[in-house]
């Protein structure tokens, strides 16, 4: 792989691969038994072309990003004049697993879930899955970096705005009580940044999918102190730092000829990486009350991170560690919340990691996930744990974390855990 960003790469591959005349979708499953609800803290919205139409004021609206059509006659958002095709990345469940590619995909190819959020539900309700908080596709950046650097910054906010709009009225307004509202932060301008987490928070978001690494992005790092505005928005308003694995615009690729799989199996690389800096830069130091979710990240190397924090904090031969300030480890008990799709080794080393801190992903609908074998999936890994601990990860841990209620008592008492 060249030395580019990955959403980059996906959109050269896609503008180049073949592909399948037509997609094959998979027969509709079967509901899966119910283990335990899930509240899956990392799934993904395929925007609608209709996204930004008429949310912008009337002066900017034709400056916005659109739906146009691109390679092939399917089609493509074109933001600030470049296409970026809508590819299979972004819609991959329902597929037959063997036309899975990086190429351009259209909507109507695509299961209905993927796009509406009304449709979503019924394949929510087959994998278990009673609530979802949803990141946005590739076509944006995980941080929405593509809209905080459109040429008229302007237009660039008034679009990340819309589609802030957009994610809580229609995506989350189609079900309140099932969609978990995570909102774009605006990247270059911390105050103006926080100004609306601020707008946000009082319109019932509870997260922010920010960056893990900001100036991998062409941005201030995060020891710069310019972040502090946007993070005490986010302390004072309790709204939860989501750092999903590529916001950084870039994963793991030891040399210019891994493949794309190299980068998905060193995903957690990028989890430990953002873990650590984090902790040295202060930010939870000075945040205490500041909760940060590490998205797609996996869980199974926290012991080994918490064992490496441990070793820097005694030997400190830099001296970087803040005087009087807790231990790292007391930090990421306090501050840090990780995300498994799949962590059987993880599972078997809660008394390590915390029970509390720990919770399911399913990644609906891209490459990685699990659905419809959500529930076969969680049976697996966590049948050995006591109920109450199963209850934590699959739901309880995300509830608390993003303010949002239980799952109904009916729904619990029907599984396998009970109520």
């Amino acid at each position: 792989m060249t030395p580019q960003t990955m959403d980059e790469w996906v959109r050269s591959e896609a503008m180049t691969n073949t592909r399948p005349a037509t997609l094959t979708l998979i027969a509709e499953p079967r509901p899966d038994s119910l283990f335990c609800p899930i509240y899956s803290v990392d799934d993904h919205v395929l925007e609608p072309p209709t996204l930004f139409e008429g949310r912008l004021p009337a002066r900017l609206q034709a400056g916005a990003p659109f739906v146009a059509v691109g390679v092939n006659g399917l089609p493509a958002w074109v933001i600030d004049g470049t296409a970026w095709p809508v590819t299979m990345a972004n819609g991959a469940a329902g597929v037959e697993t063997s036309e899975w590619g990086f190429y351009c995909i259209g909507f109507d190819e695509l299961r209905p879930g993927v796009v509406d959020p009304k449709a979503r539900l019924h394949d929510m309700d087959l994998a278990g899955v009673w609530a979802s908080l949803c990141f946005g596709s590739i076509v944006w950046g995980f941080a929405g970096t593509r809209l905080s650097k459109m040429s008229d910054q302007q237009v660039g906010l008034a679009s990340l705005k819309a589609y802030n709009d957009w994610m809580i009225e229609e995506w989350c307004g189609a079900a309140p009580d099932r969609y978990i509202p995570c909102q774009l932060p605006w990247m270059n301008n911390p105050d103006v940044a926080a100004a609306e987490i601020r707008r946000n928070a009082e319109r019932g978001y509870r997260a922010v999918s920010f960056s893990e690494n900001p100036e991998g992005l062409g941005f201030p790092n995060i020891y710069d102190r310019c972040w502090d505005p946007f993070f005490a928005a986010c302390q004072e308003t309790e709204t939860v730092v989501n750092l999903h694995v590529g916001s950084s615009g870039n994963t793991r690729h030891p040399s210019t000829s891994s493949p794309s799989d190299v980068s998905v199996a060193l995903f957690p690389v990028s989890g430990l990486e953002a873990l650590i800096d984090w902790i040295y830069a202060g930010i939870p130091v000075r945040f205490p009350q500041l909760k940060i979710a590490l998205s797609e990240a996996g869980v199974s190397w926290v012991p080994m991170a918490l064992e490496r924090l441990r070793r820097a904090y005694d030997h400190d031969v830099g001296h970087s560690w803040p005087h009087g300030s807790p231990p790292p480890e007391e930090l990421v008990h306090r501050n840090f919340f990780f995300c498994s799709i799949e962590d059987p080794s993880a599972f078997r080393s809660l008394d390590l990691i915390g029970e509390d801190n720990v919770m399911v992903e399913t990644d609906f609908p891209h490459f990685d996930t699990t659905w419809p074998g959500c529930q076969e999936m969680i049976r697996k890994q966590l049948r050995t744990l006591e109920p109450a601990v199963i209850r934590k990860v699959c739901f309880a841990n995300a509830a608390r974390l993003y303010r949002v209620p239980g799952p109904p008592p009916d729904l619990v008492a029907s599984s396998e855990v009970g109520g």
